[in-house]
């Protein structure tokens, strides 16, 4: 079906109490496997590529592999840029097609943070495409001790209304706990206030840094208003113990055929993406 932007579908979510994710996708396998999960599960979600992967050298290519992907799917999926880190390379992702983007001005002061994307949102709703930005800063799970488990970088509910209303963003990711990758630590979420922030604003709300959250820490995220998830890092080790249990119990220690392993990150990525469509309660929602 024709590619489409995320934009309804999280309204949807929003209105019927469940979330749906952002997969990311690094290579054919990867994506593969996430478009068999969505139309598996009949889901709705956001096949998205990680912004500074467009500049290498098969970028180009690989964002058309993504864009035919999610056209020949038999569900709706948008073509999401992740993490845009410029104006410029949101200009430059809306003339490839994506059908959404991410600004993530997120480590800049508000001001600017404002005024970038308000740029992004006026560029892009001009081309019908849907904007996120970054307002707090989620960072690594690597500093996770010393950075969100601190409480460093959280949003502020007093800037949420004004960026909001200043930047006419139709998505807005905050910083509630989580990280990116994986964490040092165990996760912390901080679910007062993100009910502050839904309180504040109607706008969807995106929860970044899925992977090592438990059941239970996403259903209670969503409950309090998160509609969109992104999940990367355990995908990746999910196919990659995959790949590790099928090498090492290959037969007689005989070689294990390259199109062997590929078939099995296809499906390592299918099964675990089907897990967070489940628990996001997404899986079914696909005509909603």
């Amino acid at each position: 079906m024709p590619i489409t932007t995320i934009y309804p579908y999280l309204k949807a979510a929003q209105a019927g109490g469940y979330a749906l994710p952002l997969f990311d996708a690094f290579d054919c396998y990867s994506a593969d496997g996430i478009v068999a999960a969505l139309e598996e599960k009949q889901a709705a979600a956001m096949l998205a590529l990680y912004a500074p992967l467009v500049d290498h050298p098969n970028g180009l290519a690989f964002t058309r592999y993504l864009r035919t992907r999610a056209e020949r799917a038999a569900v709706p999926v948008s073509l999401m840029l992740d993490h845009g880190p410029s104006v410029e390379s949101c200009l430059r992702a809306i003339e490839l097609g994506f059908s959404d983007v991410m600004y993530d001005g997120s480590k800049l002061p508000i001001e600017e943070n404002i005024a970038n994307t308000k740029i992004v949102v006026q560029a892009a709703h001009a081309a019908g495409v849907h904007v996120e930005a970054e307002l707090g800063h989620v960072g690594s799970g690597s500093d996770y001790a010393a950075f969100g488990g601190q409480r460093q970088g959280f949003t502020n509910p007093d800037d949420v209304e004004r960026f909001v209303a200043e930047t006419g963003v139709d998505i807005l990711a905050v910083a509630i706990g989580t990280a990116h990758g994986v964490y040092q630590g165990e996760p912390q979420l901080d679910l007062d206030l993100l009910a502050e922030i839904r309180r504040r604003v109607a706008t969807p709300l995106v929860l970044h840094g899925g992977s090592g959250l438990s059941t239970a820490q996403f259903q209670a995220a969503i409950k309090c208003g998160i509609v969109k998830i992104n999940v990367a890092t355990d995908l990746f080790l999910a196919a990659s113990n995959a790949i590790d249990q099928t090498v090492r119990g290959a037969p007689d220690a005989k070689p294990v055929s390259y199109f062997t392993l590929g078939k099995v990150a296809v499906d390592a990525f299918r099964q675990r993406c089907g897990h967070y469509l489940d628990i996001f309660g997404a899986s079914g929602k696909a005509d909603s």
